[in-house]
């Protein structure tokens, strides 16, 4: 019996509650690692031959973008607030003869001249970058619970980075193929080809961003999309040296990383945080062995166990409130950015499925045979091919140069701190085990340890999953300070 099938017991198990918030996530995550501990994902090494710079060369066909900056520009979003930037959306071709492009909403800084770029990637696998990244966490935006208004994020990243979210791969929210079979092969490796592609198709369209220094930032499941567009980028620029991309830094937020970690650091969590007995532990840790792939009966009733002893909670902010009602309200109910409301996403999905939005926003021009969704359950249940661990890109991006930032909210319990900790343990790069805690707004922000070769691990006081929803003061000063290359305040 493999171990994905006690995965497979727990995503019954919170389907069963299908006013989650966030659902869809934790459907596509699980999904996922059931189909890896089945060995029905084949496995890929992006640091070997496999990925061939010729192949990357012939991949990123650069098509001409003369007028679509200008095209793109969106003037106003039905019932947004005024603000004093820019906005654009609309598609980038990354494969000319499938039809396959990929949408993206780019907000940029006030006072953009002077900012870096920074790309935003959501995981899943197969969920949007728009819809959660820009419409619930980080972006300039939220949704009223009216599902027709929005008002603004004070918070919002564009503050110090003019931000990109992509939606990808194919097939996810906006991004779509004229060939079917597409959302059918998704996985690791074609997914960082693409967003290379969607890169350099971008910055030719946007060309006064070619040369500004560029950051890519992601969170759960985009623990591997990140490093691995970084790699790519590192081969290419290698490639041609007079046409660089000028990379400085990565963020990744509640990452997935390492297969054996993050399995044991879920079930370890749990356990810390009272959610599961010391005997369910206890036998956990004396059956179960997270490398192997076949597991005993007793290790498969414990992990049992434990999961039905942690109930009906969000899994991805276990002190946080849940959504019992789907329904819209007829006038905005007050909204709080410090208070984030867990029925969001349906306000999210109300709006982006407006007509007048969609054209505002230069979506859907292909006019999709199914409604705009946070997440697609055809992406990341056909997902082809994962990374067993993405460790070594990150040792490979920190002996380029490039500098890396890994956070992680203290409550979520999908990817939790636990996990991230016995991942990056494993690089055996710690210049000491001393973790300190930061500030910002005169409080406590989390808490952070510095490693060897530029990588800082923090975690961040009372966010869960996703880190800005939560927690938007301190995500922010997280990402001003990681842009600036210095280290987070302490007292």
């Amino acid at each position: 019996m493999k171990v994905g099938l006690v995965i497979y017991f727990l995503l019954i198990y919170l389907s069963c509650f299908v006013a989650q918030s966030h659902a869809s996530q934790a459907n596509a995550l699980a999904n996922l690692y059931k189909k890896k501990l089945q060995g029905k994902i084949a496995g890929i090494d992006l640091t070997s031959d496999e990925m061939k710079m010729t192949q990357i060369i012939t991949e990123a066909k650069v098509l001409p973008q003369e007028g679509l900056k200008e095209k793109d520009m969106i003037e106003r979003l039905p019932g947004q607030p005024p603000v004093g930037f820019k906005q654009y959306g609309g598609y980038v071709t990354v494969d000319e003869s499938a039809g396959r492009a990929l949408f993206y909403y780019f907000a940029e800084a006030q006072d953009a001249k002077s900012k870096p770029l920074l790309l935003w990637l959501n995981g899943g696998p197969g969920c949007s970058s728009f819809g959660y990244g820009a419409m619930v966490e980080l972006g300039p935006f939220r949704v009223h619970s009216d599902g027709k208004t929005l008002y603004e994020n004070h918070y919002s990243w564009n503050r110090v980075a003019n931000v990109v979210f992509l939606e990808s791969p194919a097939g996810v929210g906006f991004s779509y193929s004229n060939k079917t079979s597409d959302y059918n092969t998704r996985g690791d490796g074609n997914t960082a080809q693409d967003n290379y592609v969607f890169l350099v198709n971008w910055l030719e369209r946007f060309p006064e961003y070619k040369t500004r220094d560029f950051y890519i930032a992601g969170e759960s499941y985009a623990g591997h999309y990140v490093p691995q567009l970084a790699h790519t980028i590192l081969l290419h620029n290698k490639i041609a040296p007079n046409n660089t991309i000028n990379l400085k830094g990565i963020m990744i937020g509640n990452a997935v990383l390492n297969d054996e970690t993050d399995m044991k650091g879920m079930y370890d969590y749990v356990w810390t945080h009272a959610l599961s007995s010391d005997e369910t532990n206890k036998a956990i840790n004396t059956y179960c062995n997270f490398n192997a792939t076949k597991l005993s009966e007793k290790c498969l009733n414990s992990l049992i166990e434990a999961e039905m002893n942690v109930g009906f909670i969000d899994i991805y902010n276990i002190y946080g409130p849940l959504c019992f009602s789907s329904n819209l309200t007829e006038k905005p109910k007050m909204a709080s950015l410090m208070k984030f409301d867990p029925c969001s996403d349906y306000y999210v999905i109300a709006y982006l499925n407006h007509p007048d939005v969609q054209e505002a926003l230069h979506a859907n021009i292909t006019k999709l045979k199914y409604k705009w969704r946070p997440c697609n359950h055809e992406i990341y249940s056909n997902w082809s091919d994962s990374a067993s661990t993405v460790l070594p890109l990150l040792q490979e991006l920190m002996a380029e140069g490039i500098r890396v930032l890994v956070f992680s909210g203290d409550v979520d319990g999908r990817v939790p701190v636990t996990s991230t900790k016995y991942s990056l343990n494993k690089l055996q790069l710690l210049v000491n085990t001393s973790w300190y805690p930061w500030y910002t707004n005169n409080e406590v922000g989390g808490y952070t340890v510095v490693y060897k070769g530029g990588l800082t691990f923090s975690t961040v006081r009372g966010a869960g999953h996703e880190v800005p929803s939560y927690q938007p003061l301190r995500a922010l000063d997280l990402v001003k300070y990681f842009l600036h290359g210095k280290p987070l305040p302490s007292l």
